[in-house]
């Protein structure tokens, strides 16, 4: 069995952790915010906590995947973990938001992704992806996902 595949992107954010927060687990305004996500659909009821569940729809290198996602972990306003398996792979991404100097009220954000084989199921994009065209791509994707959220929260300050 292949090795997991991981990528880590960080981005700091000129705004404090509870303001960072709200976006980043705002699921229905989500596809307003990011380019890159064409459709979101939450499954649960009530607020972001362990259990949510949606499914994401993207659009990656000219095609649409869809996963859906769970909150398997969850500690306002410092991190969530999601998970999603499709395609024989298992995805965990992990947001964890680290207070910057009071001053500045600035937040840093750290997004965690990795991609292991669970075997069994044609490899869907994602893993295709993070395993054939190597994480530069995914590590691009998340960058430019933290740069579109931090560009909204700042606006909003």
């Amino acid at each position: 069995m292949a090795a997991t595949k991981s990528v880590v992107v960080e981005r700091r954010v000129q705004a404090p952790p509870g303001r960072v927060w709200e976006a980043l687990t705002d699921l229905r305004g989500m596809e307003r915010v990011l380019s890159g996500v064409e459709r979101v659909e939450v499954l649960t009821e009530g607020g972001f906590d362990v259990g949510t569940r949606w499914r994401e729809t993207r659009r990656m290198l000219g095609k649409e995947a869809t996963e859906e996602m769970t909150v398997t972990e969850c500690v306002p306003p410092e991190r969530y973990v999601t998970v999603a398996d499709s395609h024989g792979m298992h995805y965990e991404s992990e947001i964890e938001l680290l207070k910057g100097d009071p001053a500045a009220s600035s937040t840093a954000v750290v997004m965690r992704f990795s991609a292991t084989p669970t075997g069994g199921g044609a490899m869907g994009l994602l893993s295709r992806l993070i395993g054939g065209l190597g994480a530069k791509a995914v590590s691009r994707a998340l960058a430019k996902d933290l740069d579109e959220m931090a560009t909204a929260v700042e606006r909003r300050g």
